[in-house]
């Protein structure tokens, strides 16, 4: 067998950061699993959390072989799976469907910024149990009733093309004339940002009742405004235009106040949902045609990003960022 090469900086780096991913998510299912009362729940958690080990154990195997640290990531010290349930109505099954979401769209980047077969190969792997996993996610909840689907629509009869430059309306068109309809690609991306707020809204609510530090308890509760007004501003968008916004009885947070994970684990999985609803905003922004809607999403995204600065703050102040491998300092070096 031919020797395998060293393994590159893109390379390290992907397998860094799924290191700290999905150690996080293996600590929050030993709680969730823990305290799941539905038996399919429990199962689709537990067949998960034995894939993802298995494969956090190949990258560490990877890393040990190349000769490099392995991260800290999440351990036995920031799960407590003792205390009492924090979530409820389904909201367990919820989460994990929205952490495969995110974990869908790494796999897939992280592919493109792979070359070495093996390391290519885990993240194919990871990838297809992801989209496995989601789909059982989203197929629990569609039975249970606890996910709305996107609004239908009139099929299409025949082919239109845009005729004139009134389609993207709006505001640097004339702010003052009527809109067009939403078309359905911009009813995906609102629909789907509007859904995903609402699972983070409630997330988040639950990490702000039971946070030890104080600064962090408030940092989470500007993080539940942000995800309500998100929400109210999209699903204004739609009820304008006579389209019924996504709304759901499942999943809410409980009335306890004795927090699950560490302070660290909640803003690193914070910080996480910041960095996929900003990459969900920018396409969103791309693929929105009507100008009223892209500036929308641009002000999310700014109010997102801020929030995240000033939680990579927190974390910093704390003690609670573990710093990716770096390059060589060449100018030190040389001096």
């Amino acid at each position: 067998m031919p020797e395998k090469s060293a393994i590159t900086s893109s390379e390290l780096g992907v397998l860094w950061l799924t290191y700290q991913e999905k150690t996080m998510i293996l600590r929050i299912l030993e709680y969730l699993i823990e305290k799941a009362d539905d038996e399919k729940a429990n199962e689709i958690m537990t067949n998960l959390y034995g894939e993802i080990d298995n494969y956090v154990g190949k990258i560490t195997e990877t890393l040990q072989n190349e000769g490099a640290v392995i991260p800290v990531g999440f351990t036995a010290q920031d799960v407590n799976k003792e205390v009492p349930k924090l979530y409820d109505n389904g909201f367990d099954i919820m989460f994990v469907r929205l952490l495969k979401e995110i974990s869908m769209g790494l796999h897939s980047l992280n592919i493109t910024m792979s070359y070495r077969e093996d390391i290519v190969l885990i993240f194919k792997d990871l990838t297809a149990i992801t989209q496995k996993y989601y789909n059982l996610c989203t197929q629990y909840l569609l039975e249970k009733g606890l996910l709305v689907k996107s609004p239908h629509v009139s099929m299409p009869k025949s082919v239109e093309f845009v005729k004139d430059n009134s389609y993207l309306g709006g505001l640097s068109i004339n702010p003052f004339s009527e809109k067009r309809s939403l078309n359905t690609v911009e009813v995906a991306q609102l629909h789907h940002s509007i859904e995903s707020n609402v699972s983070g809204l409630q997330m988040i609510i639950g990490f702000a009742q039971c946070a030890n530090e104080a600064e962090v308890k408030s940092y989470f509760n500007d993080g539940a405004e942000i995800a309500k007004s998100i929400v109210k501003e999209l699903s204004e968008t739609f009820l304008q235009g006579g389209i019924q916004t996504p709304q759901t009885s499942g999943g809410n947070a409980t009335r306890s106040t004795i927090a699950p994970f560490s302070d660290k684990l909640m803003m690193y999985c914070t910080s996480l949902f910041c960095s996929f609803s900003m990459g969900s905003g920018s396409l969103g922004t791309a693929f929105s045609l009507r100008n009223d809607l892209p500036a929308k999403m641009t002000i999310f995204m700014k109010d997102i990003f801020e929030y995240a600065h000033k939680g990579a703050k927190i974390m910093i102040k704390n003690g609670w960022m573990e710093e990716p491998p770096q390059m060589e300092e060449r100018n030190q070096m040389l001096n």
